[in-house]
């Protein structure tokens, strides 16, 4: 079955840090751009992060630049979300999907579970 499984997520204080997770079965995650979205409640979904395949170029919403960083990682099948000096407003139930888009307005199908990210003291 083709799918990707979000993991990583979870409460941490603002400053703090989390690596979120993004594992494809059924595909090798190489082949296609992977993206991060998120979801506040109450807010449309939006593309934070992305990462190409072939020239691995990646790209960042504005407000996550400097802050965010996205790998992957080709023997594990996975592509990661490294976020540092997590804020409040990060909250969110973060996605993974074969799509690059940064911001609002992203077309796609497919979402999986998510995994939960809250940013409170």
């Amino acid at each position: 079955q083709v799918q990707l499984v979000e993991s990583g997520g979870g409460l941490v204080q603002p400053g703090g840090s989390l690596r979120l997770s993004c594992t494809a079965f059924g595909f090798a995650i190489e082949d296609y751009p992977i993206g991060w979205f998120r979801q506040a409640p109450g807010k449309e979904r939006e593309g934070v992060s992305c990462i190409r395949a072939g020239d691995r170029s990646t790209h960042y919403l504005h407000s996550v630049k400097g802050r965010f960083t996205i790998s992957r990682d080709n023997a594990k099948n996975t592509v990661y979300l490294q976020m540092n000096s997590l804020k409040p407003e990060d909250t969110a139930v973060y996605y993974c999907a074969k799509s690059c888009f940064i911001g609002l307005g992203v077309i796609y199908n497919n979402w999986g579970q998510g995994t939960q990210v809250t940013v409170s003291s």
